[in-house]
């Protein structure tokens, strides 16, 4: 196994935090940077490394040849990324951030000399901030990493082995095709968790105290941060309308029917389905193969691999062992 690289992870909120936790439990060398001084403070007082600024982070990360992990939300991207290529530009660079193609952009434009691998860990809570990450949020949670065709194969190795250090298992996905399936997981349920609570509101203070598991599980998202989530699906734009419009055609579909025949049949035949769906995929015996990491076609076998929701769940030198249903 070959040695793993030390860490520098720039934003210790929930998804940093946790980074930056599960890394140090995992053996690592690892040290953040955050612009929130509550953040920082809490950081240290649990016993973490956490340097004084960004460009102190940066000049230990270049000194240390660490990979660089961006924790922070979509807005700040820029800014950091700016820093990076003042004092690291030819960092190895990876990411968390909830959207890819906007990240990779950014990156190609104001970093391009910089070794990038996007990746996105599919977790997180309705709160924020150092004091609520936790070094085991990843376990067993599909960690999303962009695959390309020119893609630097050390950097995509170093990736996967954090994320499998983390707990979580990997997916492999370009960045349009992670936008558009966040768009219908991650970005719609805010919107619909959003509408939800304001009609369940609306209906007094009477409905609000009947409200009971349903509505608390369809509205939980909603109690997250109001900024973090505007920048989340805000910079999903794309993706983000295309999920709206399928959600909006299936529920005009309902009211007609609702409306004209009082059936509501189809609608909820329709979803119960798809949760079964969802409920046999996730229960689903599983076959594992390997990939070598190092073949011509090994961005090609990746990207089929998550397309039909495999994942990686163990990496030997450039060896992966996948598993898929």
């Amino acid at each position: 196994m070959d040695p793993v690289p030390d860490l520098c992870v720039l934003g210790l909120g929930l998804i940093g935090g946790s980074v930056l936790r599960a890394a140090k439990a995992a053996g690592w060398t690892a040290w953040g940077a955050t612009k929130s001084t509550q953040d920082a403070a809490d950081a240290r007082a649990d016993g973490f490394d956490v340097a004084a600024d960004l460009d102190e982070a940066l000049h230990r990360a270049r000194q240390a040849d660490a990979l660089v992990l961006l924790a922070v939300p979509l807005p700040a991207v820029d800014e950091v990324l700016r820093r990076i290529a003042t004092i690291h530009p030819t960092a190895r660079l990876t990411d968390v951030v909830s959207v890819k193609t906007p990240v990779e952009t950014s990156v190609h434009r104001l970093t391009p000399d910089a070794r990038y691998v996007g990746g996105h860990p599919m977790a997180g809570t309705s709160t924020s901030g150092w004091s609520a990450s936790t070094a085991t949020l990843f376990h067993n949670a599909p960690w999303v990493v962009t695959v390309d065709d020119d893609q630097d194969l050390a950097v995509l190795q170093e990736v996967i082995t954090l994320a499998l250090a983390t707990g979580a298992h990997v997916v492999p996905a370009t960045a349009a095709e992670h936008d558009a399936a966040v768009g219908r997981i991650s970005h719609l349920p805010h919107i619909l968790a959003a509408v939800l609570a304001a009609v369940g509101a609306d209906g007094g203070p009477l409905t609000l105290a009947l409200a009971a598991g349903s509505f608390t599980d369809g509205t939980r998202v909603a109690s997250s941060r109001p900024e973090l989530v505007q920048a989340m699906c805000e910079g999903n734009r794309s993706a983000l309308l295309d999920a709206v419009d399928d959600a909006l055609g299936r529920l005009g579909a309902a009211r007609g029917s609702l409306a004209s025949t009082g059936g509501l049949a189809k609608t909820i035949e329709v979803g119960h389905e798809a949760r079964q769906a969802l409920d046999s995929q996730r229960t689903a015996e599983r076959t594992e193969i390997a990939i070598d990491l190092g073949s011509k076609d090994a961005a090609e076998a990746l990207r089929a691999l998550g397309a039909r929701g495999g994942r990686i769940v163990s990496l030997d030198g450039t060896t992966a062992t996948a598993q898929t249903s």
